[in-house]
C-alpha cells in the first residue's frame, strides 16, 4: 500500500476468551479513532464469513489486525500467506502462543493497538516488521505447532469440554486422555529419512509453544527456515505426568524419550490421528509439512 494514511482491517471473534475479543475491539478502536489510521471493522459471524471477509481486505490494506487468540490468528494467516499485508495482533484468546512469540502485551489490547500503530507508523523499521516462516501442509498454514499424536488426542476431548476454561480444560483432559491412551505406531519421512517408531507424539513445531504456553518444540525458532519436529517415545503413564509440568519451562528436552530433529520437510503417517495446529482441527494424517520461509510480515514491539 503507498496511500499517505496507514488503512488497516481489523478483524475480530467476539467470543475469543470469554468476552475478552469483544472488549479488546472495542479497545482497540478507541486507539485508532483517535489517529489518521483508516479502520474497516469486521466481524463474521461465523469462521468461514470470518476468513471470506479476511481474504477481501487483504489486497486494500496495510495490516490486518487481529483481535483474538492463536484460532483467529491461524484463520488470518490462511489470508495472509505470501502476501505483502501485514499481521497485527492483539491478543484476546486463552493461549495467545503468537503474542508470546512476538513479546506483545497480553492483557492490555490498548497497548497491543500501540504497537501495531507504531509498526505501521514506521514502515522502513525492521524492528517493527519482520518477516517469520510459517509451516505450510498443502494449501494450509500455521504459526505454532501441529499436534499429531497425545497432544491431538488431549486437544479433540478439550474441545468437546464445556467446564472448565482455560488452560486448566487441557490439565483435565490430559489427565483423563491417560487413562486409555497406548503409543501409537508412526513413519515419518524426515527431509528423506524414513523411520518407523512407537511414540507416544509427535509434534511439528514453527514456534516452541502450543496450547498456553507449553514448550514442547523447545528452541524453535520463527526465522530459521526449518520446522523441529519433537518425538515423544513411549513411557509409562506416570513418568508422563511428571514429565508434563516440565512442558512449561522446556526441560522436558533432557528426557531419554525425547527426541529433536530440525529439517525442511517432514512427512507424518499415523492410523486414526487428526491433527491439530494452532489450537485449531488440521487435519488427518498422513500430511506432509514443510516450511515456507518468511511467508509472513508480522508487527512487533521495537
Amino acid at each position: 500500500m503507498t496511500d499517505a494514511a496507514p488503512r488497516v482491517a481489523l478483524l475480530t471473534n467476539p467470543t475469543s476468551g470469554k468476552g475478552r475479543g469483544a472488549r479488546g475491539r472495542e479497545a482497540a478502536l478507541d486507539v485508532l479513532r483517535g489517529t489518521d489510521v483508516e479502520v474497516l471493522d469486521l466481524v463474521g459471524a461465523d469462521a468461514d464469513e470470518a476468513l471470506a471477509l479476511a481474504r477481501s481486505a487483504v489486497p486494500d490494506v496495510d495490516a490486518l489486525v487481529v483481535c483474538g487468540g492463536d484460532g483467529l490468528v491461524h484463520l488470518a494467516v490462511q489470508a495472509l500467506a505470501g502476501t505483502g499485508t501485514a499481521l497485527g495482533v492483539v491478543p484476546a484468546g486463552t493461549g495467545n502462543d503468537v503474542a508470546r512469540y512476538l513479546d506483545l502485551p497480553r492483557r492490555d489490547p490498548a497497548a497491543a493497538t500501540h504497537v501495531v500503530l507504531d509498526a505501521l507508523r514506521r514502515p522502513q523499521d525492521k524492528r517493527r516488521r519482520r518477516r517469520i516462516d510459517l509451516a505450510r501442509a498443502g494449501d494450509k498454514h500455521f504459526v505454532t505447532v501441529l499436534a499429531a499424536g497425545f497432544d491431538a488426542k488431549v486437544n479433540e476431548r478439550a474441545n468437546a469440554m464445556t467446564w472448565p476454561h482455560g488452560q486448566m480444560r487441557y490439565n483435565i483432559a490430559t489427565l483423563a486422555e491417560l487413562r486409555t491412551f497406548t503409543p501409537i505406531s508412526y513413519t515419518l519421512d524426515l527431509d528423506g529419512e524414513t523411520r518407523s517408531l512407537e511414540a507416544m507424539m509427535v509434534a511439528v513445531g514453527n514456534g516452541p509453544s502450543f496450547g498456553g504456553g507449553l514448550r514442547i518444540t523447545e528452541g524453535a525458532v520463527l526465522d530459521d527456515g526449518l520446522l523441529d519436529v519433537v518425538i515423544i517415545k513411549p513411557m509409562g503413564k506416570g513418568e508422563l505426568v511428571r514429565t508434563y509440568p516440565k512442558l512449561f519451562t522446556g526441560t522436558h528436552t533432557t528426557h531419554r524419550q525425547y527426541e529433536h530433529h530440525r529439517v525442511r520437510r517432514v512427512t507424518v503417517a499415523a492410523p486414526g490421528i487428526v491433527t491439530y495446529a494452532d489450537g485449531e482441527r488440521f487435519g488427518p494424517l498422513p500430511m506432509t509439512v514443510e516450511c515456507a520461509p518468511g511467508a509472513l510480515e508480522v508487527l512487533t514491539p521495537a
